[in-house]
């Protein structure tokens, strides 16, 4: 059964599609031919997920899956939450640090997490998986590895930031392989156990 997965990155592309075999064949975007910006105008993970795979099954018809991420900050109300990205009115993720950092530089309240949220369309039903990790923001960045926020997050139980970590490490704990492992339960459950 083919199944599209709301993205252009081959490399994640075949990081899940390793997770679950040969029972799906996994499409791209570019694989089906859709080059639009598909939009994100959510006010939840969920939405902006679930955005993306109503656009498929409206323009494409086609079993599908799609994920949203970012980072929610306890004192900050649960910002960036999905406006990570963008959270300094750019896509510059130096910008979206120094704003974080700036916003919490009198605030002893660190608590923060990282989370994932994928919607699948399978069969004419949606399903959604989680995941999620929670951890600390540090004053400043450390670690040159991983992107986005990753300088200045360290997970909960650890005592280096995800940049730090190398990718086997992050993606053994980290809210993307979390989700990511639900999908793969949920299609194939007589599979082994992954991570990515």
């Amino acid at each position: 059964m083919e199944l599209i997965f709301a993205t252009n990155n081959a490399h994640k592309l075949e990081e899940v599609q390793a997770m679950v075999g040969n029972k799906f064949t996994l499409k791209s975007l570019n694989d089906i031919g859709c080059t639009d910006d598909i939009p994100e105008t959510g006010d939840t993970f969920e939405e902006n997920a679930k955005q993306k795979t109503d656009y498929l099954i409206k323009h494409f018809q086609v079993n599908c899956f799609a994920d949203d991420s970012g980072l929610e900050i306890e004192a900050l109300n649960g910002e960036p939450g999905v406006y990570s990205a963008r959270y300094s009115g750019s896509r510059d993720m130096e910008q979206n640090i120094d704003l974080v950092l700036e916003k919490l530089k009198d605030n002893t309240n660190r608590k923060a997490q990282f989370k994932t949220v994928i919607s699948l369309f399978l069969n004419d039903h949606q399903h959604f998986f989680e995941g999620t990790v929670e951890g600390t923001i540090i004053n400043e960045r450390i670690g040159t590895k991983g992107f986005g926020y990753d300088p200045i997050f360290i997970p909960t139980g650890f005592d280096k930031t995800f940049a730090e970590m190398t990718p086997e490490e992050k993606n053994t704990i980290s809210h993307r392989s979390i989700a990511v492992s639900k999908l793969v339960e949920f299609l194939c459950p007589e599979g082994s156990s992954y991570s990515i």
